[in-house]
């Protein structure tokens, strides 16, 4: 009964919770296509530049969505990350510095997208989830980034700027480390990519973490915590597989639909970035059937919990039952004086002691005959 109600009461919470998420992002119905609903908590954004080439690199946070103009005609890679979304006329102004369908921004700004890849001609948008370890709950922090890919540039969105994972595709293009700097934006974008989804590997590490020091308490000492955490770890895994398993469709279709945008070297690398995706839906879902494992693993636990419970009240109840039946036969009120029949040991000198000398004999033998046939294994050492 405590179990059920506990998991009927996460439930509604959960449920509550993400109803009023999707509130926040989805539109209401009959709104029109191309829609952009800002929610109001949204950070303001940011718009940082990164253009560079074999010999030259520019990098340097922009104050105007027009100031990018002048970057987006040369051949240099022009790398636009926008992070925030808290700003509806910026967000519309970078619509037309770079000529985005209404239904691109109604796509950036609605935070509950699926991931996904559409082709506008010259242009390739492409819709994917991040996931960032969060060291103080032991979680993990998602949001959505969406690619916006062109022949010459690449425009990223975030939700804000706190959690991001690009820091070391920064770091490359920086120090021109590796071959990035010699590479076109599809390359640019590829990198992005696999950086999204090797994000999803520490926090994974975190969860196998988690599973581990839960395996050890469900054993040792099960209680109502344990059964919230890995009822809260089966929530989150959840959520990381809907998060992953889109995302591997999506680079799916970079692979296998052909894109004048995305050249064929940058497909081979993305096959590398498809097996990484493979590989985490992998662990997620191994991770998922341990923790249904421990679930039932739980409720063994507190199963056998009891039963060792009522086993250490049966052996106590059992050695009492005797010695509660002699309590009661010399409890009753009869005049040995009517008849020398009526309890004669009451008169005698060591009645009294015989009694208790006989209850503890039975207590004894009672003892030794559940020790000789087991029952007595592990019931006085119930934690």
């Amino acid at each position: 009964m405590g179990i059920a109600y506990m998991m009927k009461k996460h439930r509604r919470h959960n449920k509550a919770v993400h109803k009023s998420s999707l509130k926040e992002f989805l539109h209401q119905p009959g709104t029109p296509p191309g829609t952009i609903i800002i929610d109001e908590n949204a950070e303001q954004p940011n718009i940082v530049l990164i253009d560079y080439n074999r010999a030259n690199l520019v990098n340097k946070k922009l104050q105007q969505p027009e100031d990018c103009f002048q970057y987006l005609d040369t051949e240099s890679v022009s790398w636009v990350d926008v992070q925030g979304l808290g700003n509806r006329d910026i967000i519309q102004r970078l619509g037309q510095v770079f000529d985005l369908h209404p239904l691109v921004l109604e796509d950036v700004v609605n935070m509950a997208e699926r991931p996904k890849v559409e082709d506008y001609e010259d242009q390739l948008v492409i819709i994917a989830r991040m996931v960032v370890p969060n060291i103080n709950n032991h979680s993990f922090h998602s949001e959505q980034v969406s690619f916006v890919l062109g022949k010459y540039y690449l425009l990223t969105i975030q939700e804000e700027p706190e959690y991001d994972c690009f820091q070391s595709v920064r770091n490359r293009i920086e120090k021109g480390k590796g071959i990035i700097r010699r590479q076109s934006a599809d390359y640019l974008a590829y990198s992005l990519l696999d950086a999204i989804i090797d994000g999803f590997f520490p926090v994974l590490e975190l969860y196998g973490e988690r599973l581990e020091e839960l395996e050890e308490e469900v054993i040792f000492n099960p209680n109502q915590h344990t059964l919230q955490q890995i009822y809260q770890i089966r929530r989150e895994l959840l959520q990381l597989r809907r998060a992953i398993w889109p995302q591997r469709d999506a680079i799916n279709t970079l692979i296998r639909d052909g894109s004048e945008l995305i050249s064929e070297e940058v497909r081979i690398y993305l096959r590398d970035c498809y097996d990484h995706t493979v590989q985490v839906m992998d662990m997620v879902e191994t991770y998922r059937e341990l923790a249904s494992g421990l679930m039932d693993v739980y409720l063994s636990a507190v199963g056998n919990k009891m039963n060792e419970i009522m086993k250490l009240l049966t052996v106590v109840s059992a050695i009492f039952i005797p010695l509660t039946f002699i309590a009661g036969i010399y409890g009753m009120n009869f005049n040995t004086e009517k008849s020398p029949f009526n309890m004669p040991e009451l008169n005698w000198y060591w009645g009294y002691p015989f009694c208790l000398g006989l209850m503890a004999l039975i207590a004894v033998v009672l003892l030794f005959i559940f020790w000789r046939r087991g029952w007595l294994s592990n019931s006085f050492h119930i934690k």
